[in-house]
């Protein structure tokens, strides 16, 4: 654009009025922009509103279903964690630990085997699920993995008459992950078996399984523990298992296992299932994320309870007591005590069946126990007051 004035022509003249006509009527169209969305502050406030209401309305109602559910639920383990335990809820001497691998690797000497025979004497330990694993993928077990088996066997044996060593076998299964044992896999159950019956061979009085993840409801379990302990009994041995805990609420271990692929819990049914086909089945109950010792201890006492309605007079039921102290994700260990395990054992053995002669707590593990662990099971379980 020149910066000196032009003569102004007709053209120049019409051409300024087209531009009038045009401001014009551009000012019209913007004016009328401008009122047409005359409602539109009044109408998008109201909008926005009805929005934010639609959301803390499915917010509210997303915590009324999860949370509100949970706090009862976490009421009713406080409410069950209180009362007195009935007496005659101790020690019916069927108890069980389960021991680490330096037992049967060589690196234990007679000098732990007498210190481990002083710290049991005067006990309820029966029974000692000692690692010989892990198993392979393919359920094979190399005999260098309990080389000194025979060892612990003759030495528990001689300082502790009528106890005795089980075979702790067990692996990860590739149900939540490609890696892993594949219990679905035919030969991988043969070679299982094939594995049990060299560690009988060896020395062993009994075998003890734990398989985890194993989810609620997977039958090539039970066909395992079928074939299993058809050769324990071939051997007159026990055959035992770790179990998962039972559903705390109905079919809770659907909705967990889809919230987080991890269904954790067994049904009761399954547990039941599990019960029918062993000698004797130890509950896991530790690592349960609760955060109080009286949560856990009602906890314990409500999956006392759950164990004992379907588990057989015939089979001997063992609740897990945590005799470890880390924290992270599911295990507070200022929460999961041995007092807090024990009171609430006690607790539920007395309102479902004080009398089961075939029962005991199972104490996990014996090198991270501390000597307050032992004095509460001790004074807890051996000799309540």
């Amino acid at each position: 654009m020149d910066s000196e004035a032009q003569p102004q022509t007709d053209a120049d003249t019409e051409t300024h009025a087209d531009a009038e006509t045009r401001t014009e009527a551009d000012a019209e169209a913007r004016t009328e922009t401008q009122e047409q969305p005359a409602t539109t502050p009044a109408t998008a406030p109201s909008r926005r509103s009805r929005r934010l209401r639609l959301v803390r309305r499915v917010a509210l109602a997303l915590v009324l279903v999860l949370v509100l559910p949970l706090l009862a639920a976490e009421t009713a383990l406080r409410v069950n964690f209180t009362g007195d335990p009935a007496d005659g809820t101790h020690t019916r001497n069927q108890d069980a630990i389960w021991l680490g691998h330096a037992w049967v690797d060589g690196r234990k000497k007679d000098a732990d085997a007498q210190a481990l025979a002083r710290r049991l004497d005067g006990t309820g330990i029966r029974d000692l699920y000692v690692h010989a694993g892990p198993l392979e993928h393919d359920g094979t077990l190399p005999e260098s993995a309990y080389s000194h088996a025979r060892w612990l066997v003759e030495s528990v044996h001689r300082a502790l008459p009528g106890v005795r060593v089980q075979a702790w076998l067990g692996d990860k299964l590739a149900t939540e992950s490609p890696d892993g044992l594949r219990l679905e896999r035919a030969r991988t159950r043969a070679n299982v078996v094939t594995s049990t019956r060299a560690v009988l061979a060896a020395g062993f009085d009994g075998a003890h399984f734990d398989l985890e993840p194993l989810h609620s409801g997977d039958t090539d379990y039970l066909d395992l523990l079928d074939d299993l302990h058809a050769l324990t009994r071939a051997h007159h041995v026990p055959l035992s298992v770790a179990a998962h805990q039972i559903d705390p609420l109905p079919a809770f271990h659907t909705l967990w296992g889809t919230l987080t692929n991890h269904p954790k819990w067994w049904s009761q049914a399954y547990f039941g299932q599990v019960a029918r086909r062993v000698d004797q089945i130890a509950v896991m109950s530790y690592d349960t994320m609760q955060p109080l010792q009286s949560l856990y201890g009602g906890y314990v006492a409500q999956q006392t309870s759950l164990a004992l309605e379907v588990t057989p007079p015939t089979t001997h039921l063992l609740m897990g007591l945590p005799f470890f102290h880390e924290n992270r994700f599911g295990h507070w260990a200022h929460a999961e005590t041995v007092p807090a395990a024990v009171r609430g054992v006690r607790l539920g053995l007395s309102r479902t069946d004080r009398d089961r002669a075939r029962f005991g707590v199972a104490l996990y593990v014996d090198f991270a126990a501390t000597g307050a662990d032992w004095t509460a099971y001790r004074e807890g379980w051996v000799r309540p007051s």
